[in-house]
Protein backbone atom coordinates (compact mmCIF):
# COMPACT_ATOMS: atom_id res chain seq x y z
CA UNK A 1 0.00 0.00 0.00
CA UNK A 2 0.94 3.56 -0.31
CA UNK A 3 -0.16 6.43 2.01
CA UNK A 4 0.72 9.67 1.09
CA UNK A 5 3.93 8.88 -1.34
CA UNK A 6 5.32 6.54 1.05
CA UNK A 7 5.12 2.56 0.30
CA UNK A 8 4.31 0.47 3.42
CA UNK A 9 4.78 -3.48 3.47
CA UNK A 10 1.66 -4.71 5.20
CA UNK A 11 -1.58 -6.67 4.00
CA UNK A 12 -3.68 -4.66 5.64
CA UNK A 13 -3.54 -2.00 8.21
CA UNK A 14 -6.76 -0.65 9.80
CA UNK A 15 -6.77 2.88 9.20
CA UNK A 16 -7.83 3.91 12.93
CA UNK A 17 -4.47 2.31 13.78
CA UNK A 18 -2.67 4.36 11.08
CA UNK A 19 -3.79 7.73 12.23
CA UNK A 20 -3.03 7.24 15.89
CA UNK A 21 0.58 6.13 15.14
CA UNK A 22 0.93 9.12 13.28
CA UNK A 23 -0.97 10.99 16.35
CA UNK A 24 -3.40 12.47 13.58
CA UNK A 25 -7.00 13.85 14.88
CA UNK A 26 -9.67 12.04 13.01
CA UNK A 27 -12.12 15.10 13.26
CA UNK A 28 -9.39 17.19 11.25
CA UNK A 29 -8.74 14.55 8.18
CA UNK A 30 -9.85 14.23 5.05
CA UNK A 31 -9.33 10.57 3.07
CA UNK A 32 -8.77 9.62 -0.49
CA UNK A 33 -8.43 6.07 -1.45
CA UNK A 34 -7.40 4.98 -4.32
CA UNK A 35 -8.97 8.01 -6.13
CA UNK A 36 -12.43 7.89 -4.22
CA UNK A 37 -13.06 10.38 -1.13
CA UNK A 38 -14.19 8.46 1.75
CA UNK A 39 -17.00 9.68 4.46
CA UNK A 40 -15.78 10.09 8.02
CA UNK A 41 -18.59 7.29 8.92
CA UNK A 42 -16.62 4.67 7.21
CA UNK A 43 -13.54 5.77 8.73
CA UNK A 44 -14.03 3.23 11.67
CA UNK A 45 -14.53 0.21 9.96
CA UNK A 46 -11.92 1.02 7.01
CA UNK A 47 -8.69 -1.44 6.37
CA UNK A 48 -6.21 -0.73 3.70
CA UNK A 49 -5.14 -3.21 2.00
CA UNK A 50 -1.76 -3.95 0.57
CA UNK A 51 -2.77 -2.49 -3.29
CA UNK A 52 -4.67 0.40 -1.74
CA UNK A 53 -3.39 3.95 -2.50
CA UNK A 54 -4.48 6.22 0.10
CA UNK A 55 -3.89 10.19 0.46
CA UNK A 56 -4.61 11.72 4.07
CA UNK A 57 -4.91 15.67 4.46
CA UNK A 58 -4.77 16.95 7.72
CA UNK A 59 -6.13 20.46 8.74
CA UNK A 60 -4.44 22.96 10.62
CA UNK A 61 -6.34 26.43 11.74
CA UNK A 62 -4.79 29.59 12.59
CA UNK A 63 -4.76 32.98 12.54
Amino acid sequence: MIINGEKLNFKELRFIDYIQEKNLKIEFIALELNGEIVPRDEFENLVFREDDKAEIVSFVGGG
